[in-house]
């Protein structure tokens, strides 16, 4: 067997963050796009205000309590100037999960520009982050996907799908119709899973299927 030695090199090298999956699929040219879509902009921006939103509050209601003492104390000559310039720089790393919640809001318009999903008839495509990522999951690594609808997710007539594979979880956020998604894709990895497992030239002309049957003995 002969070995190129640049078989690795990519010459014609794409970033792959900047183009759709249209232009990611139509690469391979026995690849086809079944489904495409982004997150719901509405529900998907309101998340990330009202996510971490209770400890911001309360976080900030008890450091500004603190902070508003301190400027009558200071206000009054009661308060060192050295202990002042230590409180300062405390709080502004104490307010740390207010900063988190405030990054969050701040770049949600960007991240719902940058998320994006495809399924294919080989993968689904994941598009997302603030740096936008690309990550392939083929259906014969799937073990499970399920819909996941909370309450938020009703009122928009949307849902989450979460998939789960041996290296870990995926979350496709705030898709509509998720339980038609969802048992689509369900049937594309059982049949995928099927071909693997029983190749054409396996199968038998006649299949009586599976005669199991439970009692209670």
């Amino acid at each position: 067997m002969e070995i190129d030695e640049n078989y690795f090199d990519n010459k014609n090298k794409i970033d792959e963050s900047k183009r759709t999956i249209e232009e990611i699929v139509a690469e391979n040219g026995d690849e086809k796009l079944l489904w495409s879509g982004k997150p719901s902009k509405k529900i998907f921006i309101l998340e990330r205000v009202l996510r971490m939103l209770p400890i911001a509050v309360v976080w900030l209601a008890f450091d500004g309590g603190f902070l508003t003492f301190m400027s009558i104390s200071m206000a009054k000559g009661e308060m060192p100037l050295f202990i002042i310039g230590i409180i300062i720089p405390f709080f502004i790393v104490h307010l740390f999960p207010v900063w988190i919640w405030l990054f969050h809001v701040v770049t949600a318009s960007k991240r719902l520009k940058n998320t994006e999903y495809g399924f294919t008839d080989k993968r689904i495509i994941i598009k997302s982050g603030l740096i936008v990522d690309v990550a392939s999951i083929y259906y014969a690594d799937i073990n499970s996907v399920k819909a996941n609808v909370g309450f938020l997710d009703r009122k928009f007539k949307v849902g989450d799908i979460y998939i789960v594979t041996a290296s870990g979880r995926h979350v496709l956020e705030d898709l509509p119709d998720p339980y038609f998604l969802t048992e689509k894709l369900q049937k594309i990895v059982l049949d995928i899973k099927a071909d693997i497992q029983f190749p054409n030239s396996m199968r038998p002309e006649e299949n009586d299927g599976f005669n199991t049957k439970y009692t209670k003995e």
